[in-house]
């Protein structure tokens, strides 16, 4: 038999409020204990500001083997120089990313709302990314021009995976990318207002199964809560957690 599918639910960083500890075991730090519940995090931190490897290395021996980062691309690559001669900040990043080592799971590119699809230049940076990591990618894009045919030719091409997010500014973000790279990446975001509100126990029912489903036809099927402005990230994921683990007949990771 095959081994089954991981599916793996996290948040967008790991701070933990005072009403969630509980749900988490003790830990040598922040980052520890929020891996004792949860085996994924999405480092949103590194879109902001540089962090040297050390600082990777060090995050990295902080959680248990079966743990992975998704982290995401620094925005002077994607809303600053728009994929265009982005190699060096590049390589700066994948340079300091790498402490992770095998940890490193995934890379999140999310677009800014005003950058169209460009295929030349798309093209260009995907070629570039690719010959300096087989780490999954996963990418979030924001103008309506991502979700014609050609640039999911073009994300297939290159094995990127095209995000499901939620809210969603046009009908087909909503899906992770139909054509499949054998991986399911979601971004929730809170709704109906971004990053503050907490999602009903009903759409979060909806989005176990869709993961499950998922990942009976491709694996691996990741989702992050990024609703943290108001602490709900942390609860809706653990909530989501234990209903996929419902949905796939599968433990918790904790």
């Amino acid at each position: 038999m095959n081994p089954r599918p991981r599916l793996r639910a996290g948040c967008a960083g790991w701070s933990i409020g005072t009403p969630q500890r509980g749900l988490f075991d003790e830990g040598a730090s922040l980052l520890a204990r929020y891996a004792s519940r949860f085996d994924m995090v999405e480092v949103n931190s590194s879109f902001y500001r540089p962090h040297r490897r050390e600082t990777w290395q060090r995050w990295a021996a902080s959680v248990p083997a079966h743990f992975r980062f998704s982290a995401k691309l620094p925005r002077s690559i994607s809303h600053e120089a728009g994929l265009r001669g982005a190699g060096p900040a590049l390589d700066r990043f994948l340079s300091e990313a790498g402490g992770l080592g095998g940890k490193l799971g995934a890379l999140l590119l999310q677009l800014p709302p005003g950058l169209a699809f460009d295929p030349r230049g798309a093209a260009t940076f995907f070629r570039m990314l690719r010959r300096r990591t087989d780490v999954p990618v996963a990418c979030e894009p924001r103008h309506a021009s991502w979700f014609e045919p050609r640039a999911a030719d073009l994300l297939q091409r290159h094995d990127i995976t095209r995000v499901g997010a939620d809210p969603a500014r046009l009908p087909a973000a909503a899906s992770p990318d139909p054509a499949g790279t054998g991986w399911t990446y979601c971004r929730w975001h809170g709704s109906p207002r971004m990053y503050y509100s907490r999602y009903a126990d009903e759409a979060l029912h909806a989005l176990a199964r869709d993961l499950a489903r998922d990942a009976r036809i491709r694996t691996p099927a990741w989702c992050i809560l990024d609703n943290t402005a108001h602490g709900h990230a942390i609860d809706d994921a653990a909530r989501l957690q234990d209903l996929v683990a419902l949905e796939a007949d599968v433990p918790r990771s904790r």
